[in-house]
């Protein structure tokens, strides 16, 4: 069995980032993956803002980044970029985190004006990490997610078929490493 580590960069709970992710992990477990999350606004700030390394939460989220098979980092668009939170995670990885890993990056932002953080922003860091077989992200922007008064998400066709393409696409390059 496949493993697959999410890493949520949103601060917020209710962010609609939560849409796409629910519905790849949907996705990927279909295909018999296991699917674990690491939400980043659950990590403590201080160990984030301190860089503690070996606080229980950084150990235990770089422990599920180090067993995946593949890793899809995800964030909504802050600032034309990536969010801080993300960031400061990000900066908690070991240098090759993700060295012979499948990597996928998703964004959300406001509109189709951001739709290149991913080659511009997330990309070039995921490199920097060791990321060597980056499969192409899915953008998406706000109006493609509805956010339900019960805090479900519906997502439009066509961004739920690009999430069940890249999810097809991440299960095949993970049986093809």
């Amino acid at each position: 069995m496949s493993k697959v580590a999410i890493i949520s960069g949103s601060p917020s709970a209710s962010s609609r980032l939560n849409g796409l992710l629910q519905t790849i992990k949907g996705e990927l477990e279909q295909r018999g993956a296991e699917v674990h999350a690491i939400v980043v606004r659950d990590i403590p700030p201080e160990d984030l803002v301190y860089t503690r390394f070996d606080s229980p939460a950084i150990v235990e989220a770089n422990r599920l980044v180090e067993s995946a098979d593949a890793v899809i980092v995800a964030t909504p668009v802050y600032k034309a970029s990536y969010t801080g939170v993300l960031k400061a995670y990000l900066d908690l990885l070991p240098q090759k985190a993700l060295s012979g890993k499948v990597t996928l990056p998703l964004a959300i932002g406001g509109s189709s004006a951001h739709l290149l953080i991913i080659d511009y922003a997330l990309k070039p860091v995921l490199a920097a990490l060791g990321a060597e077989h980056q499969l192409q992200g899915v953008y998406a922007t706000d109006s493609h997610v509805q956010r339900g008064e019960d805090g479900s998400f519906a997502l439009d066709d066509e961004v739920t078929e690009r999430l069940r393409q890249a999810a097809a696409k991440l299960a095949e390059a993970i049986q093809s490493k």
